[in-house]
C-alpha cells in the first residue's frame, strides 16, 4: 500500500480556505507554507502559516493563477505537497499534473478526474452512461418558443460566471455572446451550452469522500438554493424537506458519479430539484466545497483531515459516520445588497460574533485588515450547529445580529432577515428566493431606530471632547441649562439619510439631549451609552474611527459619517457624471460607445469587473454622451468620473395634458 506521509503543506490558496487549512495541519502537526500576492502582502493566511513564499504581482492572472510560480514556491519551501483550496487552480488538470511532476503530493482527486468533469458539457455525456438523471440539452441554434426560458452556462467553469437565463428568443443571440465573452474572460474558454431553466428549482448536492481502496462515502446533502448571482448566499444540512426516497436517489447518483470517473478525495456532486421532487444531474466540483462546514458539523468529521488521510494513501472506514443535528452556514459579504450587491472595499476595523457552543467563523481577515479590489468579497462564514433546523437557524440569525462588523458595508442585516423570513422558516427553498424578496429584505427594517443611534454617537464624543476619558457619567434625567443647543449632523450608511442631533453640553455633567421627548439618559463614556427609551433601557456600544461612528445594539447596527455643518459645493459633480460604483478594471463598452453618440436612458455603457463580479453602468437618462474616459483595461477607484450624458430635454415624454 502506498504511503506519503505529509510533513509540509502548501495551500495554493489565500483568504478563508487557506487559514482553514492551517487549522487542520496545526492539528496535525504538519508545517504550512502559504503563497501570497503584493496585495495580500500581511493577509491573516501569510501571518497564520509558518512559511511563505511571494508570487510578484497583485491580479490573479498574475499570481494564485499561475501554476509554475506555485509549484517554484512549494519547492522553494521544501513542501512535500499541495493543497489547492477551492476556485484559483483546484480543478486545474495541468496544475494537478504539474504538481505530481515535480514530485509533490496532490491533495486532489486523479488528474483524469479532474479533466473528465472540467468541461459541463463532457460531464453531462458521461453522467448519462452512469444513469445519473439529467435534463435535455438544448441545441441555441434550433431553440424554439417552446424550449424557453433557457438557461445558459459556461462549459469551464462555476460560480455564476457565463450564466444567463434567457425567456424571449429575439434575446438569445446577444446573450450567447455575453456569456461567451465572460466564460472566456474567467476561464480562457468561450464554450458555452444551453439546457431548460427550471423554475423554483432547488440547488441540493451530496458531499462524497473516496479512498483508492474502492470506497465512497455519500454524505448526506446540503440545500444551497439562496443564491444571489448564481453564487450561494446560505447554505444548510441536511437538505429540509426531501424524502427518503428522493434523498436514497441523490445518494446514489451521487456515488455513481464518483464510481464513474474513479473519484479518489472529496467532491461535491451538485442536483437541481424541480418543484415536483425530479432530481437532475448539474456538475461535479472535484474540490472542497465553500459549504463543506455543515457537512462537518452534522457528520462530526474534519474533510481536510480525511483529504490529507486519503492523499497519504490511508483508508476511510467502511461506513461514515452517522449524522447528528442541523447546520446552516451563512457567507459575510462585503457587499450591498440594495445596490446591485456592489462589492466593498476598505478598512475592516471590527470583525467580533459572539463566542457561543454551536457556533464557528471561518474566515481569512481580522479587525484591521483591509478587503481590496482584487479577490472575491467573502469576508467570513459563520456556521451554526444545533439538534434542530429552528434552534441552528435561531442561533445564527442572533449570532449574527450581535457581531460587530465595522468597515465596509456588508449583507449582514440580509442574512439576518433572509434567515428569519417565513419561506426560509418553513423550507419553502428554491433558486428565485432573492429574485422575490430581495426588494422587502432590503427595504428600510421595523425596529431600526438611526435617529436614536446618532444621539448615542453624538453622546459619546461629546463626553469624548469634555472630559477626555472613559470614566461614566450616571444620573436620572437630563435637565435644562440655559446654554443654546449644539448640532451634530451624521449620514447613515448605506443608505445616505442624513441624522441632525441637538445636544447640550452643560458646565458639570454629561452632555443632555436636546428635545427628545421619552428619552432619559443613565450612562453615557465614550464607547458606551445607556438610553431609557419610553421606558425601556437600551445600551449603545459606539466606536469612533476618524469620522465614522459605529453603533451597536442587541439588535442592529449602525454606520455613520460625521457631516460638517455646512456643504461644500464643489463636492458636486456635472449633472449625469457616470461614477465608478466601486474600484474595478473596466472589461468592455458598449458597441460604438463614443463622446458625440446619442444614447437612451437605461441603456448599458460601461462594464466593470470587481472582485469575480461583473456590473453595468447604464444611462441615466436618453442624451447626448459628452464625455467618455473609460477604456477596456483601465483601473479606476470608486468615485471615477468614467463618463458623462448630458440630457436631451427632448427625449423627455410630456405629459398628454399639457401637450
Amino acid at each position: 500500500m502506498r504511503s506519503d506521509v505529509i510533513q509540509t503543506l502548501l495551500v495554493a490558496n489565500r483568504g478563508e480556505i487557506a487559514c482553514r487549512i492551517f487549522r487542520t495541519c496545526r492539528d496535525l502537526g504538519i508545517t504550512t507554507v502559504a503563497v501570497y500576492s503584493d496585495a495580500d502582502d500581511g493577509a491573516l493566511h501569510v501571518r497564520e502559516a509558518d512559511l511563505a513564499v511571494r508570487l510578484p504581482g497583485a491580479a490573479p492572472a498574475d499570481t494564485y493563477l499561475r501554476g509554475d510560480l506555485v509549484v517554484a514556491a512549494a519547492l522553494a519551501a521544501g513542501a512535500d505537497a499541495v493543497h489547492p483550496g477551492y476556485g484559483f487552480l483546484s480543478e486545474n488538470a495541468a496544475f494537478a499534473a504539474s504538481v505530481q511532476d515535480a514530485g509533490l503530493v496532490w491533495v486532489g482527486p486523479p488528474v483524469k478526474a479532474i479533466e473528465l468533469m472540467a468541461s459541463k458539457t463532457r460531464a453531462k455525456e458521461l453522467m448519462a452512461g452512469a444513469g445519473v438523471p439529467l435534463l435535455a440539452p438544448v441545441d441555441p441554434a434550433t431553440a424554439a418558443e417552446d424550449d424557453l426560458p433557457l438557461l445558459l452556462k459556461a462549459a469551464a467553469g462555476g460560480g455564476g460566471r457565463g450564466m444567463r437565463i434567457v425567456r424571449e428568443l429575439g434575446a438569445l443571440p446577444g446573450e450567447l455572446l455575453a456569456a461567451a465573452a465572460e466564460a472566456a474572460s474567467a476561464f480562457g474558454d468561450g464554450e458555452v451550452f444551453a439546457e431548460p431553466y427550471v423554475e423554483r428549482g432547488r440547488h441540493v448536492e451530496v458531499q462524497v469522500m473516496a479512498d483508492e481502496h474502492d470506497t465512497v462515502w455519500a454524505l448526506g446533502t446540503r440545500d444551497c438554493s439562496l443564491q444571489r448571482r448564481h453564487q450561494k448566499v446560505i447554505e444548510e444540512a441536511p437538505a429540509p424537506g426531501l424524502d427518503d426516497a428522493l434523498r436514497t436517489r441523490l445518494r446514489d447518483a451521487a456515488t455513481a458519479a464518483a464510481r464513474a470517473v474513479g473519484y479518489r478525495g472529496a467532491g461535491t456532486v451538485e442536483f437541481l430539484v424541480s418543484a415536483d421532487g425530479r432530481p437532475y444531474f448539474l456538475e461535479m466540483n472535484t474540490r472542497l466545497q465553500v459549504e463543506h462546514p455543515v457537512t462537518e458539523a452534522v457528520f462530526g468529521i474534519d474533510l481536510v483531515a480525511l483529504q490529507l488521510r486519503v492523499a497519504e494513501g490511508g483508508p476511510l472506514g467502511a461506513t461514515p459516520p452517522s449524522p447528528s443535528g442541523h447546520a446552516v452556514e451563512a457567507r459575510l459579504y462585503a457587499e450591498d445588497p440594495a445596490r446591485d450587491w456592489q462589492p466593498q472595499t476598505g478598512a475592516l476595523l471590527a470583525l467580533d460574533l459572539p463566542d457561543v457552543p454551536g457556533l464557528r467563523l471561518d474566515t481569512g481577515y481580522t479587525g484591521g485588515d483591509t478587503v481590496g479590489v482584487h479577490y472575491d468579497p467573502m469576508l467570513a462564514k459563520v456556521i451554526a450547529h444545533a439538534p434542530t433546523r429552528a434552534e441552528a437557524v435561531r442561533l445564527l440569525a442572533r449570532a449574527l445580529e450581535r457581531a460587530r462588523i465595522h468597515g465596509p458595508v456588508t449583507n449582514r442585516e440580509l442574512l439576518v432577515r433572509s434567515l428569519r423570513h417565513p419561506d426560509f422558516a418553513a423550507a419553502r427553498l428554491d433558486t428565485g428566493f432573492y429574485d422575490r424578496h430581495l426588494a422587502a429584505l432590503t427595504a428600510p427594517a421595523a425596529g431600526r431606530d438611526p435617529a436614536r443611534a446618532a444621539l448615542a454617537g453624538a453622546l459619546a464624543a461629546a463626553v469624548t471632547a469634555t472630559s477626555g476619558g472613559p470614566a461614566p457619567t450616571r444620573f436620572g434625567a437630563w435637565r435644562n441649562v440655559p446654554s443654546g443647543p449644539q448640532l451634530k449632523r451624521y449620514r447613515s450608511e448605506p443608505d445616505g439619510a442624513e441624522h441632525e442631533v441637538a445636544y447640550r453640553t452643560p458646565r458639570t455633567g454629561a452632555p443632555e439631549p436636546h428635545d427628545a421627548p421619552g428619552v432619559r439618559v443613565l450612562a453615557v463614556t465614550p464607547d458606551r451609552v445607556t438610553l431609557e427609551l419610553d421606558g425601556v433601557a437600551r445600551h449603545f456600544t459606539v466606536t469612533a474611527d476618524g469620522d465614522r461612528v459605529f453603533v451597536d445594539t442587541d439588535a442592529a447596527s449602525y454606520t455613520f459619517t460625521a457631516l460638517p455643518r455646512f456643504t461644500d459645493p464643489a463636492t458636486h459633480t456635472e449633472p449625469g457624471s457616470l461614477l465608478a460604483p466601486m474600484p474595478g478594471t473596466v472589461v468592455r463598452l458598449a458597441e460604438g460607445l463614443a463622446a458625440g453618440v446619442p444614447v437612451e436612458a437605461g441603456q448599458p455603457l460601461i462594464w466593470l469587473e470587481a472582485m469575480k463580479m461583473e456590473h453595468r453602468i447604464l444611462a441615466p437618462a436618453s442624451g447626448l454622451l459628452t464625455a467618455l474616459h473609460a477604456a477596456p483595461g483601465h483601473q479606476v477607484e470608486v468615485g471615477a468620473l468614467l463618463a458623462v450624458v448630458q440630457e436631451d430635454p427632448a427625449a423627455i415624454p410630456v405629459p398628454e395634458e399639457t401637450a
